[in-house]
Formats: C-alpha cells, structure tokens, sequence
C-alpha cells in the first residue's frame, strides 16, 4: 500500500470555486477543513474568455503573470489584493471579480513538506545553477519571465526530461534545445539554466515555481493514449483534487481538470491553461478514483492512440494514509 506523511492535503493545496459581486475587498475563504494561507492562486474566470491569472507571494500580491500569453508582469491595483490566512482579498477586476462572473482558484502553499518552492532570480546569460529550497529533486519547474514578453518554458523531468522544454502558454510540441535547461537533470538542491532569453537573459527578472513528487499528495508523469472512450488508468497514490495534462505532440492543449468544478464523476468541465477560452462541459473527460484517475475522452487533447501525455496531479485525500487507514472513492 501507499503511505503518506500528509494525511490532509487541503492544508497544502485546495481548489475553490465562487460568483463574482463587483464589490472592493470581496474575501474569497477556501473550504477546507482546516485554514490554509495560499503562496500561489492561480485563478481564471469560467463563463467568459479572459486570462488565467497567476498571483504568488513572493512577487507580491497585485502583481499578475498569465499562463496563456507571453506577456510581462502587470501590476493590476483592483485584482488581487491581499494572501490571507484562509484565502485571498480580490478587488472589482472583471478577471477576478464581476457580477455574474463565476471563477475558479488553485492555491498552492509553498512548503518543502509538501514539495512546492517560488523563486526568482535575475537572469546572467551564462551557463549557471539556481539553488532550490526542496530538499528534494523537482520534477517539475515553470518559469517565466517577468521583465519582458518572453513565452514560459517547463521543464517536465519524467516527461519531456531536461532536453526539452514544454511552452505553458502554448499547444506546441516539446522542443528540443540545450539553451533552456543545459540538458542537465535537476537535482535536490539546484536546477540548470542554459542562455535563453525565456529562462536566463542577462538582467532579465523571472520567476520559478518548482515542484518535487511527495508521496500520497503529488504525482507527475506520463501516460500512453489508446484512442479510446475507455482510455488509460493512471495510478498516482491519491485521490486527485487536480489533474493537469499535456500531450507531447504539437496541437495539444494544457488540460484542467478538478474536483470543485465537477464534485461526482464524470469530470467533464474543462479549461486550457494556454487558451482564455471560457470552460467547456458536456462531454465526458475522465474520472477521478480513490488511487487514480482514469480516461474517459478519446480526443487528441486526452488520449489519441500511441501519443504520449504528461500529467501533474495533486490530491484531495491519500490513498491510504500514515496511520494505514485507506481512502474512499467519490
């Protein structure tokens, strides 16, 4: 069986969902069981095409990066205002807060317990190392630029490994290039960066979100498509509160999927991380399991045949925790 040392993920990541009233100052308190103070919201508004904002504490709130496009860092006064102890203070901003406005967050807590650290640094363009405080080798580290219109590069350790690099704000396929990563893997105390001007451009600012497996709360790797409505079982340790996925080849989208926006199985509500689209429902995508999630959509975006897709997963509950006690499904 698969044991834990985090028997309650909400107080590392949780997923919220709420209407917007145009108010200044507008509290939004996440629901979980015990108060959980957010580093990283990343937020996006489901019934109109807008950006997917991304806020984080150590660039400080008002300051909003956005998963789909290449564009600098903004500082937005009515967006989001305050990190606070049991969620976050949005101000009137359309993205974040109008009347009839219906929105989702994800909110991560930066803890090297949970395998979540926020960096930034400013860019040298020499071949060089950015120390990390995971005390764990990250599989995953999103950077982006902030200083300038530079597309993201991801580094997907157990998918596209550290020769290539994935664009967040792309439906393109990996690209194979040196100058990103130095095609060196990640280690327990630092990452590699190449000259790019997406990751290490000299005086350039970015910022790094790195994330490290734990056992029962996080899980990212890949899985094969089999064209089929009855698509791939993919084991992670937990029940998954959020499933992000990524096909390698190019035209795939950044896929999300939670279990706020869908509460039962099937998942069908859907968002791309690299598209404003508003969400789309209807169709079924997957299924999430006590151990797992499995594939229930046979598009390209999910499952075509033989194609190969990255996953990031973290849980609404372990599959069995420290105290051996297993999970229930939905």
């Amino acid at each position: 069986m698969a044991y834990t040392t985090i028997d309650n993920p909400e107080l590392y990541f949780q997923c919220k969902i709420w209407s917007g009233n145009a108010t200044d100052d507008t509290s939004i308190t996440l629901d979980g069981s015990e108060n959980m103070q957010p580093d990283f919201v990343w937020t996006k508004r489901r019934n109109a095409s807008t950006n997917h904002d991304l806020w984080d504490a150590v660039r400080g709130a008002l300051e909003q990066i956005a998963s789909n496009n290449t564009e600098a860092e903004a500082t937005i006064s009515s967006s989001l205002k305050s990190f606070n102890s049991d969620g976050f203070t949005v101000g009137t901003n359309t993205n974040l807060n109008a009347s009839g406005g219906t929105y989702v967050a994800w909110c991560w807590k930066e803890s090297a317990t949970a395998g979540f650290d926020i960096l930034t640094y400013t860019g040298n363009a020499t071949n060089r190392t950015i120390s990390h405080n995971l005390s764990a080798v990250p599989q995953v580290v999103i950077v982006k630029r902030r200083d300038s219109a530079t597309a993201w590069s991801n580094l997907h350790l157990n998918g596209s490994g550290s020769t290539h690099r994935m664009v967040l704000n792309d439906n393109t396929a990996k690209e194979d290039d040196a100058t990103f990563w130095q095609d060196t893997d990640p280690t327990s105390s630092v990452f590699s960066l190449g000259t790019s001007s997406s990751t290490n451009v000299n005086t350039g600012t970015y910022v790094a979100y790195c994330f490290a497996e734990k056992q029962g709360f996080s899980k990212f790797g890949t899985y094969v498509g089999n064209g089929n409505n009855s698509g791939p079982y993919v084991y992670t340790g937990f029940r998954p509160a959020m499933v992000i996925c990524k096909g390698l080849a190019s035209n795939r989208e950044w896929v999300m999927h939670d279990n706020k926006r869908d509460a039962e199985n099937v998942v069908d509500g859907t968002l791309y991380a690299n598209e404003t689209d508003a969400e789309g429902t209807g169709t079924a995508r997957m299924d999430f399991l006590s151990n797992g999630f499995k594939i229930r959509e046979d598009g390209n975006n999910w499952n075509a045949n033989t194609e190969t897709y990255i996953y990031m997963a973290f849980a609404e509950q372990p599959f069995v925790n420290s105290n051996g006690v297993p999970g229930n499904a939905r």
